[in-house]
């Protein structure tokens, strides 16, 4: 049966994987940390809107707790067989100066969007060694290659994730398993919507494009790498606009 894990898949870019992606794989395993009604919501629009619905699998919980994630793992795996494909998209953001910065606030942000990475990479891989193949996506920033000012940890975490696909990359490729990110730039998410509208112009400004992108582009192009040949690996991707 062929299966994707997505987390953070209750909204924004994670949420238009798991549509996209429904309608390629057989399994749609989806986890976001305290977002069930969401969660359900995008279960009902993939069962609605698909000629031929997969079976969908909703897991609440912190993709930053090893144990959730191993579990979570270990019972896709059991009900299918397989692992194929998995995306890592949950994320937090953190605006504001370093220095006003608690240590709660620094691991937490650490743990979300760094550490969650590990927990999932680590138990996929065994099944997709097994397997001899499989394609796992890191969701990024372009803060990650560029750093962004009062994003300080965010940025540093992304950072993280860039050199931990190119590394994963080079130790699984003999396994025919390909590491991938995406460095997203400006996304029409919930993320941003901190901005004001007078904030969001401003930067649309500052994009070659003129504008954001959708979650749904975002998706379209993550689709696309999923369907890549396994010898495109160890690649960060910016899809920015040509901003940064």
């Amino acid at each position: 049966m062929k299966t994707i894990i997505i987390t953070g898949a209750s909204a924004g870019v994670g949420k238009a994987c798991a549509l996209k992606l429904s309608s390629e794989y057989e399994y749609v395993a989806l986890c976001s940390r305290n977002h069930d009604r969401g969660l359900e919501e995008v279960k009902g629009a993939i069962l609605s809107a698909s000629n031929i619905s997969p079976q969908v699998e909703l897991f609440s919980g912190d993709v930053s707790d090893f144990d959730f994630v191993y579990a979570m793992v270990e019972k896709v795996y059991r009900q299918t067989g397989s692992i194929d494909a998995l995306i890592n998209n949950a994320g937090i953001s953190r605006v504001g100066l370093l220095m006003d910065m608690s240590i709660e606030e620094w691991n937490e942000i650490v743990s979300i969007n760094l550490t969650s990475v590990f927990n999932t990479c680590k138990c996929v891989i065994p099944h997709m060694v097994h397997a001899k193949s499989g394609k796992i996506i890191n969701i990024s920033s372009v803060w990650g290659n560029a750093g962004a000012s009062c994003e300080v940890a965010y940025s540093a975490t992304k950072g993280g994730i860039n050199s931990f696909t190119r590394a994963l990359a080079k130790e699984l490729a003999p396994s025919n398993i390909s590491v991938n990110a995406v460095a997203l730039g400006a996304i029409d998410t919930r993320m941003n919507s901190n901005l004001s509208e007078e904030d969001k112009l401003g930067l649309c400004e500052e994009i070659p494009a003129g504008r954001m992108a959708s979650p749904e582009e975002a998706a379209e192009f993550i689709s696309t790498i999923l369907k890549s040949p396994g010898y495109f690996t160890g690649e960060v991707i910016k899809f920015d606009g040509a901003w940064i």
